[in-house]
């Protein structure tokens, strides 16, 4: 995956050239948990999960290798490392969620919640202080959440624990975020990173497989859709377009459009998929992202 530069983006209107990269943002984050979704009506959690992270590692790797400095060994064991969790954990539990039938747009909801995670750990683990709107942004975060969660209880499905598995796997991720700041092993471009951590999954999500289902995929339309889908788009176009953004806006900025992500899910689930979007959800949503803008503004 090759990083451009802002210049790329010369030709475009400045004031067209944000919401442009919102938009494009929000599809291909979103689009992370409906291909989840889609996929897996034809295979488990795991065999999808190799297939994804095979594949992207595989894709990436002649880059990796020919561009950007020399990997050491020792840089390339700390990048399996975040892996594990920001990959195979991480990855492993919505998708496992989404598997049980947890409501699709509830899952993007919980873990796009990282970034208010992060902050929160901020303060005992690095000593970074949250200032009292932050603190509070957080709270009235979080109560939105468990408005949308006790409606989707509700009405769903799904066992208890599969819910419990994505706020695990969403503080999981955080945790991994905030050790991973100051860490020179972990400093690293992005598609070099990108390339391990997949192919780190890659062989976790196997074993996993080789031990329910086997490797081989289903000869389906919709699997290989899905598996498209989420290589092409939910991670290259997603990631891609994420870090160019990183490198235009602030990073406040860029992770409070994320949250944008969570009702685009719910519309497309509800449309695609048939899965509920009630009243209660909606509420919950605004409260929640109302939270996020109290914790990101400036």
């Amino acid at each position: 995956m090759i990083e451009p530069s802002p210049r790329d983006f010369h030709l475009l209107h400045p004031k067209l050239l944000w919401p442009l990269m919102v938009a494009l943002l929000v599809i291909t984050w979103s689009s992370g948990f409906v291909g989840t979704r889609y996929a897996n009506q034809d295979a488990g959690v795991a065999m999808m999960l190799f297939w994804r992270t095979l594949l992207s590692g595989l894709l990436l790797l002649p880059f990796a290798l020919l561009r950007g400095p020399k990997m050491s060994l020792r840089a390339v064991l700390s990048q399996a490392a975040f892996g594990i969790l920001a990959v195979f954990i991480y990855l492993g539990g919505f998708a496992l969620a989404i598997e049980q039938r947890v409501p699709t747009g509830l899952v993007a909801l919980i873990s796009d919640l990282v970034p208010l995670a992060i902050a929160a750990m901020s303060q005992p683990l690095l000593g970074e202080r949250l200032s009292p709107r932050q603190w509070l942004g957080t709270s009235v975060a979080v109560a939105g959440v468990l408005i949308v969660t006790f409606d989707s209880l509700s009405i769903g499905t799904a066992p208890l624990w599969a819910y419990g598995l994505t706020i695990g796997a969403m503080l999981v991720f955080a945790f991994a975020s905030v050790l991973r700041r100051g860490s020179k092993a972990l400093d690293m471009p992005v598609h070099q990173s990108l390339c391990i951590h997949s192919l780190t999954g890659a062989v976790l999500f196997g074993i996993c497989a080789l031990a329910q289902d086997g490797l081989a995929p289903p000869l389906t339309r919709e699997f290989a859709i899905g598996i498209i889908w989420l290589v092409l788009i939910a991670t290259f176009a997603c990631y891609s377009i994420y870090y160019w953004m990183l490198r235009m806006y602030p990073v406040a900025k860029v992770s409070a459009a994320i949250y944008l992500s969570p009702p685009v899910t719910m519309i497309w689930a509800w449309a695609l998929f048939s899965e509920p979007l009630t009243l209660p959800m909606m509420i919950g949503l605004v409260v929640t992202l109302a939270g996020v803008w109290l914790t990101t503004k400036d």
